[in-house]
């Protein structure tokens, strides 16, 4: 297992991961008319390229093939947190949120958590600030405010 730093040349593959991810390890807890609100396969990748450029982006590689990401802003928001669904349970989202907690410069980090995540982040220290529903594409899809103090 590699971690290292994003590169603009990452994002097709990790566009695809993202997609894949939520589409087979997030089906458990959403229908399949929110999985496809939430990864439609077409993302602004100009915007996420901003995005990931913007933030701390590690990559976890493993055999040449992103196997998860992760990327957290200045203010400790831990903004995208995918692990490839034939990579799940080795330890890699651990591996990217320990790595990604350290760099945060505020005392609190906070994570927008799926209903799949929200143990998780739990078993990691974060508790449940608020629960919420957010919309995508017009479906609405539940979610946790969740904090942790650094």
């Amino acid at each position: 297992m590699r971690i290292r730093r994003y590169q603009s040349s990452d994002l097709k593959e990790m566009a695809e991961l993202f997609y894949d991810t939520v589409h087979t390890v997030n089906a458990r807890d959403y229908t399949k008319e929110q999985l496809d609100a939430w990864a439609d396969g077409n993302p602004d990748l100009e915007t996420w390229d901003q995005s990931f450029q913007a933030h701390e982006t590690l990559i976890a590689e493993e055999d040449g093939r992103i196997a998860g990401f992760a990327d957290m802003d200045r203010t400790g928001y831990l903004d995208r947190l995918y692990v490839h669904s034939a990579y799940q349970g080795r330890g890699i989202a651990t591996l990217l949120c320990d790595l990604l907690e350290e760099l945060a410069e505020g005392s609190v980090i906070t994570v927008h958590a799926s209903v799949t995540a929200k143990p998780f982040f739990e078993h990691r220290g974060y508790r449940a600030v608020k629960r919420q529903q957010v919309e995508r594409k017009g479906i609405l899809l539940t979610n946790y405010i969740m904090e942790k103090n650094k």
